[in-house]
């Protein structure tokens, strides 16, 4: 395996690729909404909003909506996050609902739970807005990631029924207790000792989380996970789940990431080294395209000059196959898959701001926390300690 190439977020969410949930056979949309209503455990009288695009989810939205109301929760219907809507999705709490994001915050601020349906992005102004109101303390919401494949290479692969079957299976047969307790001995881990981050290209970065917020997506979506957040993406929780995310506290952030080909500032860049000091950028090589790093990271500001996140994928149902075409399901985040990215960190309780934002995946990485090997050559290989 090697490092997968840049994917680019400049609003920290990365581009959908339409796959109808509808337009695949075998996918048993009854199963599905059960999985994921019984993952939000609702309580009597919580108000749940789906937000969706016409035509991704039509078959899943109905059979999760009388679900949420066999759980005795309020169903307040499907806002449009782009396009027309759909009649059969309004409802009072929908109708005339305000399109502006200012206007919004205030008619989602009496939600308990929303559901991003798949496709929906920060593009929409529903989804900004209820952020809005996620950092006022209140709700929580689904981020349902039925996309996000994508080939060694980096290049973007459709939801096909197949890549559809692995998200359905992952969402029924995932050990959640399990995963969160490997999640919560590596958080115990980090704070204690400092990480190192190596690849065969190059990378060499260490660092420390101390007492950061890590989040730690185990599939907990009740009220009373969100309840104990701490920042922003705590309250944001990703169905399929596997993932932990962290800033680190920024001055402790020293090294270097060897950076697999990407484009930057529309120029394609190969063998790039970035070197890092207390968590800035102090320079970097490259063997084409250094000019064009330099100006995209002028155009992102000073926030993107500096380290972001480190990620950790833990889930084993989301590892990359290793027998067919291989592919990298759910954004990357199978066991042993590492995020590296650059920009603001805010929304994960980090002291950088901007907007800018950069993400890399490497499914070749080592992670160290001290002496112990956590993950090797992309493989998660440690165990929960008993």
């Amino acid at each position: 395996m090697r490092s997968l190439p840049l994917i680019v977020a400049m609003t920290g969410v990365l581009a959908a690729v339409p796959g109808s949930i509808a337009a695949q056979q075998g996918v048993d949309t009854a199963a599905v909404a059960t999985l994921m209503v019984s993952r939000m455990r609702l309580q009597p009288g919580e108000r749940v909003l789906l937000v969706a695009i016409r035509g991704r989810s039509d078959a899943l939205i109905p059979a999760l909506r009388q679900r949420i109301v066999a759980a005795g929760a309020v169903d307040l219907g499907v806002l449009a996050a782009f396009g027309e809507s759909d009649a059969s999705w309004t409802t009072e709490f929908t109708r005339g609902a305000p399109t502006d994001r200012a206007a919004l915050v205030p008619h989602l601020a009496s939600i308990d739970l929303a559901v991003m349906m798949p496709g929906v992005t920060a593009q929409s102004s529903v989804y900004p807005a209820m952020q809005d109101v996620l950092r006022s303390g209140k709700g929580r919401t689904i981020h349902f990631h039925w996309e996000g494949a994508y080939a060694l290479d980096g290049s973007v692969l459709p939801v096909t029924p197949e890549r559809g079957g692995v998200y359905e299976r992952v969402l029924r047969d995932t050990d959640y207790r399990a995963l969160a307790a490997m999640q919560a001995e590596f958080e115990r881990a980090i704070r204690a000792a400092p990480v190192r981050v190596t690849t065969p290209a190059g990378t060499d970065l260490t660092f420390q989380v101390r007492d950061r917020p890590v989040t730690k997506q185990d599939g907990d979506a009740s009220a009373a996970r969100a309840r104990l957040g701490r920042n922003l993406i705590d309250r944001e929780i990703e169905l399929p789940a596997g993932a932990i995310r962290v800033a680190p506290i920024e001055e402790t952030v020293n090294g270097q990431i060897a950076f697999p080909p990407g484009i930057w500032a529309g120029e394609r860049v190969e063998g790039l080294v970035m070197r890092f000091s207390n968590g800035h950028v102090t320079g970097w090589e490259a063997g084409t395209g250094s000019d064009a790093v330099g100006r995209e990271l002028t155009q992102g500001g000073d926030g993107a000059r500096s380290f972001r996140e480190f990620a950790l994928g833990f889930n084993p149902l989301l590892a990359i196959p290793t027998s067919g075409e291989g592919w990298i399901p759910y954004y990357g985040y199978g066991a042993g898959v590492v995020r590296l990215s650059l920009g603001d960190n805010s929304e994960l309780g980090g002291r950088v701001t901007g907007g800018y934002v950069r993400w890399n995946f490497f499914t070749d990485a080592t992670v160290m926390v001290a002496s112990d090997t956590w993950v090797s050559g992309g493989k998660l290989v440690k165990a929960i300690s008993k």
